[in-house]
C-alpha cells in the first residue's frame, strides 16, 4: 500500500508540475531545453537534501525498497545501469524530449502517450531482463491502457473545451 501512495503522489506531482511547464513553454519566452536545464537545477539540491534527512533518520538498510546506503556495494554494471539507465536515458533524454512534445503539442495528449509507453515498457522489459511475472493481468491493464490513450491522442488536435 506505501508504494502504491507513493506513486499517486509522484502521479499527482508530475501531472501538476507538467501542465505548470506547459503553461509556461506556451508563451514562448522559454524553450524546452531550459525548461528542463532549470527544473533538473532545482531539483537536484532538493533530492540531495531529502537524501541526507532519510539518510540521517534510517539506519542503513531501513525498509524494503528504502535502503539508504550508498555506493559502498555497487559494482560496475550496477554503476553503468544507474547512470546510463537512470541518469542518462530517464533522467536527460527522456525529460528533454518529454519537454519538447509538450512545447509542440497538447500537454493533455503527450502526458498519456508517455506515461502509457513508460509502464508498458517497464512490464516487458521488467518480464524480459529482471525474472517478474508477465501475467494476463497486466497484459490486460496494459492494453486497456494503451486503447484509453490512443483514444486520447488519435484526436483532431483541435482544442475543444467541454463546458
Amino acid at each position: 500500500m506505501q508504494a502504491i501512495i507513493f506513486a499517486v503522489v509522484a502521479g499527482l506531482c508530475w501531472g501538476i508540475g507538467e501542465v505548470c511547464a506547459k503553461a509556461v513553454l506556451h508563451t514562448h519566452k522559454v524553450g524546452p531545453f531550459f525548461a528542463v536545464a532549470l527544473r533538473t537545477t532545482l531539483a537536484l539540491p532538493i533530492i540531495w537534501g531529502a537524501y541526507l534527512v532519510a539518510r540521517r533518520l534510517a539506519p542503513e538498510g531501513a525498509g524494503k525498497g528504502l535502503s539508504l546506503h550508498g555506493d559502498e556495494a555497487l559494482t560496475i554494471k550496477h554503476w553503468i545501469l544507474l547512470l546510463g539507465g537512470s541518469g542518462v536515458v530517464a533522467g536527460a533524454l527522456a525529460m528533454i524530449a518529454f519537454y519538447i512534445s509538450i512545447s509542440l503539442g497538447e500537454v493533455s495528449r503527450m502526458k498519456p502517450i508517455a506515461f502509457t509507453i513508460a509502464p508498458a515498457t517497464a512490464v516487458l522489459l521488467g518480464a524480459l531482463f529482471l525474472g517478474e511475472a508477465l501475467t494476463m493481468r497486466k497484459v490486460l491493464g496494459v492494453v486497456i491502457v494503451l486503447v484509453g490513450v490512443l483514444v486520447i491522442a488519435s484526436g483532431s488536435g483541435v482544442a475543444k473545451s467541454v463546458t
